[in-house]
């Protein structure tokens, strides 16, 4: 990401102009709204007339003396609803012309809209009041445009260079120093920057939230959270938003956040329009991984989001699956897709997405009295029309918390990495199908294994390497035939005769006794290891 340039100033606040000499000297007093002393002063607007909102536009601190303030105390509070309407950032009221004493009507009435009213006891040159303010305002606009052109160089040289939405969500995040969410129009999280802060409190019930902050024609405070919102568009239109959530309710947005959020909201646009973007994958597979490798601080972190991203986790049970395969490119990717749609259009919640070269990883929120084997069994059948025969579907057990899917997610990938071709055929494989067959396969990198196949049958081999012989073979056939001389005399392709002959040079050499099931199981063993390892004797 590009250096952040220096943070600039923004419109002067309520409390920071009531604290300038040239008001000190009033002996200022707040009366009403004093939680919304925050408020940013974008002019200061000096009048004497009982309708001001004709000549307001919003953000004025409007000065006065009183003069025209009437004895009716409801033109009083038409008076305060118009400065509310309008947007004023408060009203000052000098004391002394025409009253010694703000009128209660105009407190209550002040109070009643939550507007800030300050009395000065003493006069001030309003004159110094206004070039004063003036001066700081048009000072921090100017710094504001600056900042705006830094701000633009940002995303333009981003969008420029092809940034991944994640990279525009983090430099948004970064630049406001607050939480980003990317939503897309259903309300699911895909893309978030939390800034080190835990997923729980931030997007825990997201959907409903939400729901509850509308896309306002501007950006403003919406909803009751008072969410910063940016729309997303595509070719199709309105794609989704971009929401700042800022833990400070202002009731003016900061004019540097409304500038960030802009600006990622036109570079996440214009990279939805510049091709294909699978950011619904790109979401899944990173929550997937997430999961996998236990990155979530705290399970409720994990819970809240995937619930955020539309996987209901609470109430149901929790399968994982991996999809072992062999092909490149984007395939695994399209592959993804295709597994989402199948199962959304069949009701069944889950998430799906590449997580490393080769496997796919799938993970199902089913009913609890729901049968899961019909969804894996369609996921099997999808993933060997679309991969081939040599794809390989591994189910995990099932869960009831997330807390538990990372084991259940690693089952799977041993599972899914201990079946061969010669394993029975399923549309899907659970734990318990592997066997001792898969389970050396899966171990047929370890040294100790190797060392063992090759003290129990050395001689066998160096004795067919030398004559071309057939003794290895002839013990697979026995070791198959679990000891049947004449089933396995078939499998070797001899007579009895000769294959008796076999059997007893292998004793022989080997100074075994092929009777005995303890040392049949040893050799069987030995010869599983070659084969998985792929070092059997010629004529195998």
């Amino acid at each position: 990401m590009p250096p952040r340039p220096p943070v600039s100033r923004h419109f002067p606040t309520i409390t920071e102009v009531l604290r300038l000499p040239v008001l000190t000297e009033g002996m200022p007093r707040v009366l009403a709204g004093a939680s919304q002393l925050d408020r940013a002063v974008r002019w200061v607007h000096v009048t004497e007339l009982l309708n001001p909102a004709d000549f307001l536009e919003g953000g004025e601190l409007v000065l006065t003396t009183g003069m025209p303030y009437p004895e009716d105390p409801s033109k009083l509070r038409d008076y305060v609803d118009q400065l509310a309407d309008v947007g004023a950032a408060g009203l000052i009221v000098e004391l002394g012309h025409r009253y010694r004493k703000v009128p209660e009507e105009l407190v209550a009435a002040c109070r009643a809209r939550d507007v800030p009213l300050v009395e000065l006891a003493r006069g001030v040159r309003f004159i110094d009041v206004t070039q004063t303010v003036h001066a700081l305002i048009l000072d921090a606009q100017g710094a504001l445009l600056r900042r705006g052109r830094d701000i633009q160089d940002i995303f333009t040289a981003l969008t420029l260079r092809g940034a991944s939405p994640e990279e525009l969500v983090h430099t948004t995040a970064e630049l406001t120093g607050a939480p980003v969410v990317l939503e897309d129009l259903t309300h699911r999280v895909l893309m978030c920057e939390l800034l080190g802060r835990p997923y729980e409190p931030v997007v825990s019930a997201w959907a409903r939230r939400s729901r509850a902050a509308p896309t306002l024609e501007k950006i403003a405070p919406s909803g009751p959270e008072g969410w910063l919102i940016a729309p997303v568009q595509d070719h199709h239109g309105p794609w989704g938003r971009l929401v700042l959530l800022d833990s400070r309710l202002h009731t003016e947005p900061d004019p540097e956040h409304v500038l960030v959020l802009e600006r990622a909201a036109v570079a996440l646009t214009m990279a939805r329009l510049a091709g294909p973007a699978w950011w619904e994958r790109r979401a899944h597979r990173s929550v997937l991984r997430d999961l996998y490798e236990r990155r979530f601080r705290s399970p409720a972190d994990a819970r809240a989001r995937a619930e955020a991203l539309g996987l209901p986790a609470f109430g149901h049970r929790l399968f994982a699956v991996v999809i072992r395969h062999t092909r490149h490119g984007g395939e695994g990717e399209q592959l993804d897709e295709r597994i989402a749609k199948a199962l959304t259009q069949t009701g069944v919640r889950a998430l799906c997405g590449e997580t490393a070269p080769g496997r796919i990883g799938v993970l199902l929120a089913l009913a609890q009295a729901s049968a899961w084997q019909p969804v894996a069994e369609r996921i099997g059948r999808l993933a060997r029309e679309e991969l081939g025969e040599e794809a390989v579907v591994a189910v995990g057990p099932g869960v009831t918390d997330l807390s538990g899917i990372a084991r259940s997610w690693q089952e799977a990938e041993q599972t899914a990495e201990a079946i061969t071709p010669a394993s029975p055929e399923r549309w899907f494989y659970v734990p318990a199908d592997v066997g001792l067959p898969e389970l050396l396969g899966v171990l047929r990198e370890d040294t100790r294994l190797q060392r063992y196949a090759e003290r129990q049958l050395s001689r066998l081999i160096e004795h067919d390497d030398r004559n071309s012989g057939d003794l290895l073979p002839a013990l697979r056939a026995h070791l198959t035939a679990a000891g049947n001389k004449s089933v396995a005399a078939k499998l070797a392709g001899m007579s009895r005769q000769a294959y008796y002959q076999r059997l007893h040079t292998i004793e022989r050499l080997l100074g075994c006794d092929l009777e005995s099931g303890l040392q049949r199981t040893s050799l069987h063993v030995a010869v599983l290891v070659l084969d998985a390892r792929g070092t059997a004797a010629p004529g195998t």
